[in-house]
């Protein structure tokens, strides 16, 4: 029982997660305002907007014009469940959990909304930065994921000062932008929440990833080396990747 009420609640914050993910790339509020189609503009009816099942229903389609309705809805809305699930699975009922399930929906939100539109929201890194800062201050938090302050604090400037040195000097040499200030902030969060060990791990994990993810198109000549791509979601996974090992990696370093 307990697990099909995390799974709904995750839902509905993975709806919620879908209003941040069209709304914040045209500073339109994520607060006020019913959800509309895209085509036909008339307002999404309660019964239309119900996380997942609706989607099915409806068979993708606009109940009122029949316009296709994008299968990004659905995936982020199962996704968001699933990580939910996952986290109370691990972690129970915790402020351990608390913490993972708002790290997840930001995550979710910055993954679609950098691969779609190149930017990662302020509206989203910020409060993130600031979370992940403060719960540094419970001494009663799990001591193996989660930094002290000082950690904590040396992890996000570390994030940022990375990436942003990677900019300056890429520019420099290039003359072009290498990298964007929202992947360094995203850094950022990551340091705030997991401390300055994470960021090495992070950065190679994430490189790779996106290497292995463009070698396919780099060899069909669809794309360069210096075509841009959205690093956020490499970020995200490389993060998501050093939590995975995150036990084994200290183990190895002690």
């Amino acid at each position: 029982m307990f697990y099909i009420i995390v799974f709904i609640f995750g839902s509905i914050w993975g709806s919620f997660s879908n209003v941040c993910i069209n709304r914040i790339p045209d500073n339109i509020s994520v607060i006020t305002g019913r959800s509309h189609c895209p085509q036909c503009k008339k307002q999404i009816s309660w019964h239309d907007n119900i996380p997942l099942l609706s989607f099915i229903f409806l068979k993708a389609r606009c109940s009122h014009c029949s316009a296709k309705i994008s299968f990004k809805y659905f995936i982020v809305e199962l996704v968001a469940a699933l990580s939910f699930v996952f986290i109370f699975y691990l972690f129970g009922v915790t402020l351990t959990s608390l913490l993972f399930f708002v790290l997840s929906i930001g995550f979710i939100i910055i993954f679609f909304i950098d691969l779609k539109h190149f930017i990662i929201p302020n509206e989203i890194t910020y409060p993130l930065m600031l979370v992940g800062f403060l719960k540094s201050f419970d001494p009663n938090l799990n001591v193996y994921l989660f930094p002290n302050f000082i950690n904590s604090l040396i992890g996000g400037f570390f994030g940022y000062i990375l990436i942003w040195l990677i900019i300056f000097i890429y520019k420099k040499l290039r003359n072009i932008e290498g990298m964007g200030l929202g992947d360094a902030k995203l850094l950022s969060v990551i340091g705030f929440w997991f401390g300055w060990i994470s960021i090495p791990f992070v950065i190679f994990f994430s490189s790779a990833v996106a290497l292995i993810s463009v070698i396919p198109d780099l060899i069909k000549k669809k794309k360069k080396l210096s075509s841009q791509i959205p690093f956020g979601p490499y970020l995200i996974i490389g993060c998501v990747i050093f939590l995975f090992f995150n036990n084994q990696i200290k183990l190895f370093l002690n």
